[in-house]
């Protein structure tokens, strides 16, 4: 009975080891004690991002860590937000609506425009991307998607507007 009781006592005490230093071992939830990134931190993770068929839209594969200042706007909506919390070593993956990365296709971006107002020298082909001048001054890129002899059709949607979008991420440091 003595001997049952101290082999008892041997498998909860191992039991409980193993139950905290699982984390460090099976690395289920980061470092433990690890810095979280919270608004403002300096980030940078690895990342590659697919449509809803599987298709790699985006990578950091061969490349250097994507770096961005969280919280900040620096990044799609549901990307910023998904990183905010996460640990250095913390992987994620997420699925984003359109809302939450480049928005929804909106067919008023599309516009047709007289061939003379576009000033440009090279001959305007379907698929260039052109820069636009809006009202205030900014630039945004455009895509010409028609040519006629006498306009051209260019769309102002981001070429991403209107996807879902997945993305497997892992944190790989955090700066404050």
């Amino acid at each position: 009975m003595k001997n049952t009781f101290k082999i008892i006592i041997v498998v909860i005490v191992i039991i409980a080891v193993l139950l905290v230093l699982s984390p460090f071992f099976l690395n289920l939830s980061g470092s433990v004690g690890a810095k979280q990134v919270k608004q403002g931190d300096t980030v940078k993770v690895e990342y590659t991002g697919t449509f809803e068929n599987g298709t790699v839209f985006d990578t950091s594969e061969s490349r250097e860590p994507l770096e961005f200042v969280a919280g900040t706007g620096q990044m799609i909506p549901g990307f910023d937000n998904a990183v905010i919390g996460m640990k250095t070593g913390q992987e994620k993956e997420i699925r984003l609506q359109p809302s939450e990365a480049y928005g929804n296709y909106d067919p008023e971006l599309v516009q047709e425009i007289p061939i003379e107002q576009v000033p440009i020298e090279e001959e305007i082909k379907q698929g260039m991307v052109l820069a636009v001048t809006l009202p205030n001054g900014r630039q945004v890129p455009a895509r010409v998607k028609e040519v006629t002899s006498e306009t051209i059709t260019v769309d102002l949607n981001h070429p991403l507007a209107g996807e879902i979008l997945n993305f497997r991420f892992k944190v790989v440091d955090i700066a404050s």
